[in-house]
Order: structure tokens, then C-alpha cells, then sequence
């Protein structure tokens, strides 16, 4: 069997075909990345800010993603409400989004248009409007989605109330939508004091994928961002080492979700780590598919639940594993938790077996390299590399970390980081059955 394993890894690894690319700094400090591929007429353009939740003062939460939506309310050339018509004018697409990390700004374009997208971010980046039309205006925005994503939906606050038990002292405590109340509270300095010091060439990574010519590239680039002044405020970066929980905590959450869910979540740690790829192949064991562990225990053969996962909630710094089942109607959610024990006692006790590290191994690289299939995926993939590990080319060899992975270290994972005297365990609760 691990002769055969050995081949099957082996032959997929030849069949990977390595994803080329150029890095550099500018005078300003700006780390550019550029991957040419011509097998389509596109091309996607982004900038990745070294910003995220975690670098917010806990007195104003939820800047870094008040700024994802900020920071299209024009520029001093660009007009309010005028961002999007340049890109829908142009038949391209464009997004972003924050996490605890980072925010993330892209577009996808007609590569006839590329020139466009390094006019929209560098004006983005140099004189933003940051002023008090657009943050009320971006206030109400950002209200209305946490009464979107958080308030009315199902389970919409199972990470909230997760993170801010499972951390004391680390940031990773507060929500990245933040608080209403501390974004009401800020006074518009402090709006531009956050852009002056996270919006800037040296706490960026440009990244751009696609059709272009390379020499003609960037020197489009040079013109657009090498004149952009160096940032000279000192970047935050949170120093914070969570201590070790001594005990279980454990709560119930009450709402109007009809079912009861089940929630155990562990410390792990930080992406990149050695360890961490031993977890997250763990949590593929106990979720990845209809026939993992948890769906084929807790919900096919004794019906507890409609649906089991488990997921790394990998972060820059030591992150949480996620499990979780919703429970049947009526049953008794301790059952469903006490279910879901003995499936990760199983591999702490007797780990897993070669067949099914294979299929494991087999999953992470279907991930891999989907994730890695698209123009928009390759270039949030090397902004992602360079700027949590200084290191773009695990866009290419990432993936053997994955393989090197032996049942010995996925049961050693099991044992190490999944105890039970350190986790968060919740129950959300009908408050009608209360």
C-alpha cells in the first residue's frame, strides 16, 4: 500500500504544471508580482493591504472593513459612485474583501483594459475620498450587511461568538464587521489617521495575472504607483500570544434558528506551520465529503444530525479548528457532542489508515489546484504567499507540504490539538425551547 501511495503521489506531482512569475519592489516600497499567461484575453489586476481586524485599536472595531468599502467612494479624480461604472463600462468585474489578515481589493478585466485597473487601485491607494459624505454614507452600508450576514441568518454569528470566547487576550477576539457603536464613535480624523497609516506602497502587494506584455507592463506600473509616496506612520502589528485555556468553556447561544447546533472549536496553530497541515488534513478525515468520519457516524448510521463539519479557521497567528453538527429535530444536542467525541477519540486512539491518507492527500491536491485554476485565484494566491510567509512560490510547492504529511503526524495533530479541556464548546439553542 505505501508503495502504491508513493506512485500515485508522485505521478500527480509530475502533472502539476509550475505557475511562472516575476517579483519586485519599487522605490516605495510596493512588492510587485506579475504572472503573464496569454491562453485568454484577460487579466486581473489586485492590491492586497496588510490590514485586517487584528490591527484595529479594540476601542474602534471594524475600521479595516469599514475601509473595504470606504475606499470606493472615489479619489480626487474619481468621482462618488464612479468606481464601479469604470469597470461595468469596461466589461470587467471587480470585489473585495477583509479578514482578521488582510484586505483585498481586485479587478478582472479585458486585457485591453489592464491600464484601467492600475489607474482605479493607484488612485485608490494615493488621495482616496475619506470624508464625512462617504463614511455616513459607508456607515449605513455596513450596518445593513450585519443585518444581512450576521443579524438574519442562520447562524450568522457562530464565528462571533466562537472568536470572542476562544480569545482573551489576542484580537482575533472581535468580529471583522466590528461594532457599530465604535464606528459611530470615531470622528473623521481618526478615518483618515487609519488611511494614512494601512493604505500605503510598503504595506501593499500588487499582484496582477494574465494577458499583458510584460516590458510594457511594468513600466505602466512605475507610472501609476512609483511616484506614491512612502508611508511614514509606524505600521501596528499585534504582539499578542494567547495563553493557554486551563479549562472547557462552555455556553449556550439562544435564537430563533430552528435547529440545534453543536460547536466545538480548538486552538491550532498559525498557517504555514508545520503542524497546520497535519490539522487541516485531520478536519478533511472528520468532514471532507459525505463519507468523512463525522457525516458517516454522527448522521448517517445514528441519524443524531442533518449535516457534520469541521474546518481550520487557519489565521496569521494561531487560529481555531471548527467542528460542528446540526442536530436532528429533537435530539438532544449532549448526544450529538458525545457522537462527535468518539469519532476524533477513534483517530487520537488508532489514527488512520493508508487508504485513507491517500484519499486525503488526493482531496488537498483537487483544492490545490482548483484554487490555482483561474487568473483571479493564481494572483490572490501569490499576494496570499509573499505577504503571510515572504515566500510567492509556495504557489508552486505548498502542496508537498501536504504530501509529506504521514498518519503518524495526522494522529499526533488529533492527540495534540484536539483537547478537550482547551476548547470552546456552544450550543445555539431555539430561545423558544427555552
Amino acid at each position: 500500500m505505501t508503495l502504491c501511495l508513493s506512485a500515485v503521489i508522485g505521478a500527480a506531482a509530475a502533472q502539476r504544471a509550475p505557475i511562472k512569475f516575476e517579483e519586485y519592489d519599487l522605490d516605495n516600497g510596493l512588492h510587485v508580482i506579475l504572472h503573464e499567461d496569454h491562453s485568454a484575453p484577460i487579466a486581473m489586476v489586485s492590491v492586497m493591504y496588510h490590514v485586517g481586524s487584528k490591527n484595529e485599536d479594540p476601542t474602534r472595531t471594524g475600521m479595516a472593513h469599514f475601509f473595504e468599502h470606504l475606499l470606493f467612494e472615489g479619489s480626487e479624480n474619481i468621482g462618488r459612485g464612479e468606481f464601479f461604472k469604470y469597470i461595468q463600462n469596461a466589461g470587467g468585474q471587480n470585489n473585495a474583501n477583509t479578514s482578521n489578515d488582510r484586505t483585498f481589493y481586485y479587478e478582472v478585466l479585458p486585457s485591453n483594459q489592464i491600464e484601467l485597473g492600475l489607474w482605479l487601485e493607484s488612485e485608490r491607494m494615493l488621495h482616496a475620498r475619506v470624508e464625512a459624505a462617504g463614511i455616513e454614507t459607508q456607515r449605513e452600508v455596513v450596518k445593513e450587511e450585519r443585518r444581512q450576514r450576521v443579524d438574519n441568518q442562520p447562524y450568522g454569528n457562530l464565528i462571533e461568538e466562537t472568536m470572542k470566547r476562544a480569545y482573551q487576550q489576542h484580537p482575533y477576539r472581535w468580529p471583522v464587521i466590528g461594532s457599530m457603536d465604535h464606528l459611530n464613535a470615531a470622528e473623521d480624523q481618526e478615518f483618515t489617521d487609519f488611511y494614512k497609516t494601512f493604505y500605503v506602497p510598503n504595506n501593499a502587494v500588487l499582484s496582477i495575472a494574465g494577458d499583458f506584455d510584460r516590458k510594457d507592463l511594468k513600466e505602466q506600473i512605475e507610472a501609476y504607483f512609483g511616484t506614491i509616496p512612502m508611508g511614514t506612520a509606524d505600521i501596528p502589528r499585534p504582539d499578542v500570544t494567547e495563553a493557554p485555556k486551563m479549562k472547557e468553556v462552555r455556553d449556550t447561544i439562544w435564537g430563533d434558528d430552528q435547529l440545534p447546533l453543536v460547536l466545538m472549536a480548538y486552538p491550532i496553530p498559525a498557517e504555514g506551520t508545520p503542524d497546520y497541515y497535519a490539522v487541516d488534513l485531520l478536519n478533511t478525515a472528520l468532514s471532507g465529503g459525505q463519507s468523512s468520519r463525522l457525516n458517516r457516524a454522527v448522521v448517517d448510521e445514528q441519524e443524531l444530525a442533518v449535516f457534520c463539519g469541521a474546518f481550520s479557521f487557519g489565521l496569521e497567528d494561531p487560529g481555531q479548528t471548527i467542528a460542528y453538527a446540526v442536530a436532528n429535530i429533537g435530539t438532544d444536542p449532549a448526544e450529538v457532542e458525545t457522537a462527535m467525541m468518539t469519532e476524533i477519540n477513534k483517530v487520537k486512539a488508532k489514527g488512520i489508515s493508508d487508504s485513507e491518507l491517500e484519499k486525503l492527500k488526493n482531496q488537498a491536491e483537487s483544492f490545490f489546484v482548483q484554487s490555482n485554476s483561474t487568473m483571479r485565484g493564481i494572483a490572490e494566491s501569490l499576494a496570499n504567499y509573499h505577504m503571510y510567509y515572504g515566500d510567492a512560490n509556495l504557489i508552486n510547492n505548498e502542496i508537498d507540504r501536504f504530501m509529506a504529511v504521514t498518519a503518524e503526524d495526522i494522529q499526533a495533530a488529533a492527540i495534540k490539538y484536539y483537547n478537550h479541556d482547551r476548547r470552546v464548546v456552544l450550543y445555539f439553542m431555539n430561545e423558544n425551547a427555552q
